[in-house]
């Protein structure tokens, strides 16, 4: 019996070393968008590895949304492309990739795997939020001069004001110092409104946001399978 072929070794395929690549994409319907196209680029690019989450968004600066994720680069490529000639006008996005923090070294694996490996969307959990954030970097407010202990000690205080939404939010954070605009990405999961403006707000208190959080836009929306997505935001 022949092996089963190494696919990294493939042409055409580009990876992470560790974890997998994310696109944020925000679209906006023009006349004459292909739903039907749409529903078979998402349809087609979904395997066991690579996910694509599709979210109705409110308000102006968008009206769907998509959050891709696997571990091949190009097939994430791709499907950017395959929305864009279904029509789509891709507004805004943003890139990262999942990551381990440099503070989660004593999480346990599981906890780890999860991380780098999300199975999205979170059961349940039909809202979704997106925002970029990085790290100031200026006069008193220059995260990157405290020493680690000191920064260890400021996330572990974000951690625990994060865990009392335990069961009400899941957040995944993905890197992007590098590759886009911001140093990460933050998608939160949820089941009402209130629970996303809660968990931003209760953070934003701890000195890691308070003094050296940088925030990009927000982009909030309901997600659902694509066919429902596309029949719900195109006339």
């Amino acid at each position: 019996m022949s092996e089963e072929p190494n696919i990294q070794s493939q042409p055409g395929y580009l990876t992470t070393s560790i974890g997998w690549g994310v696109i944020h994409l925000f679209a906006k319907v023009r006349p004459g968008t292909d739903g039907q196209a749409i529903v078979n680029v998402v349809k087609e690019a979904c395997d066991d590895d690579h996910q694509v989450i599709t979210f109705a968004v409110f308000g102006h600066k968008a009206d769907v949304g998509f959050l891709l994720l696997g571990p091949d680069l190009w097939r994430l490529r791709r499907v950017q492309t395959g929305l864009q000639r279904a029509g789509l006008d891709i507004v805004d996005s943003y890139v990262s990739m999942t990551e381990l923090s440099e503070y989660a070294a004593g999480v346990p694996d599981a906890v780890k795997q999860a991380r780098l490996y999300p199975q999205l969307p979170p059961h349940g959990k039909n809202l979704v939020c997106f925002y970029p954030m990085s790290r100031k970097r200026e006069g008193h407010a220059n995260w990157y001069a405290l020493d680690f202990d000191k920064r260890t000690e400021l996330m572990y205080e974000h951690g625990t004001s994060g865990r009392n939404f335990a069961g009400r939010i899941i957040q995944l954070v993905t890197g992007s110092s590098g590759v886009d605009d911001y140093e990460w990405g933050v998608t939160l999961f949820g089941v009402s409104l209130d629970d996303l403006k809660a968990v931003v707000y209760t953070l934003r208190f701890d000195e890691a946001s308070a003094i050296y959080g940088d925030f990009g836009p927000f982009y909030t929306g309901l997600i659902d399978d694509v066919r429902t997505v596309v029949e719900r935001v195109i006339p």
